[in-house]
């Protein structure tokens, strides 16, 4: 809403984002991002704006009623479809996923980001991804699932302290009755799920969804065969790896072994 705002107002006064970046003290690419809704006005922007464009303090309202969301603007329809999902299953083979991170864990991850994040920023996304994370205790409860390459559990991120407590939130979140976590273990030759991680969904309407996400962003698989495939590959996946029970003893013996 801010953005579409500002971009109104700056249009009505003729001027350009690179004109206004000018006269209120911020790039052309913040200009940009802001009107885009990538990123929220911070410090000066809003009040600099609303002066510059003669808003008459609609710039300042609205950023006064602004909910800052820290999610990529390339993952917000997925936590949209998430947050409203029946069922969610993922297959995640290089850190612990998003929905099962501790505090720590998720700020040691965001903290590994490149370009690096300032503080701000990596403090929104950290109570961003917890807020998520209400999803597992969401009533109805949605049934849940993931598959993990124990290097996931394994790989210290954060220090060795970090894990695992880590770990020991995975021992946790296992005792949920709408949870399960099965570990795929080091020593299979292959499996189903070498092409890379995956999320499947499933919609209140009984509508089934694929997310597959690379190093800049991610996409829907809607259409068959590739979404049918999807989910036939994690039913292999389930099968290759651990069981639920398997799993919550090795996640045990490598928290005990830290």
């Amino acid at each position: 809403m801010f953005g579409s705002l500002l971009r109104f107002y700056r249009e009505r006064a003729g001027i350009s984002q690179e004109a206004l970046s000018r006269r209120i003290g911020f790039s052309k690419s913040q200009v940009a991002m802001v009107e885009r809704g990538e990123r929220p006005p911070k410090d000066t922007f809003a009040p600099n704006a609303d002066e510059t464009l003669g808003a008459q303090g609609a710039l300042l309202a609205a950023a006064r009623e602004l909910k800052v969301n820290h999610l990529p603007s390339w993952f917000a329809a997925l936590a949209d479809e998430e947050a409203r999902a029946v069922a969610r299953h993922s297959y995640e083979n290089h850190v612990v996923p998003g929905l099962l991170q501790t505090e720590d864990y998720a700020r040691a991850v965001f903290n590994c980001h490149y370009p690096p994040l300032d503080d701000e920023e990596v403090e929104g996304r950290v109570a961003t991804r917890l807020e998520r994370q209400n999803l597992l205790q969401r009533k109805p409860a949605p049934a849940i699932s993931f598959v993990l390459e124990l290097i996931a559990l394994t790989r210290p991120v954060g220090g060795r302290e970090v894990l695992k407590q880590q770990l020991h939130h995975l021992l946790d979140t296992t005792r949920q009755r709408n949870v399960e976590i099965q570990v795929m273990p080091a020593d299979r030759e292959a499996h189903a799920g070498l092409d890379g991680p995956m999320i499947l969904l499933e919609t209140a309407e009984r509508r089934q969804l694929g997310y597959v996400e690379g190093q800049s962003g991610g996409y829907f698989v809607s259409e068959q065969p590739a979404l049918g495939d999807l989910f036939g590959k994690y039913g292999i996946l389930r099968a290759q790896a651990l069981s639920p029970e398997e799993s919550a003893k090795l996640i045990e013996q490598v928290a005990d072994a830290l």
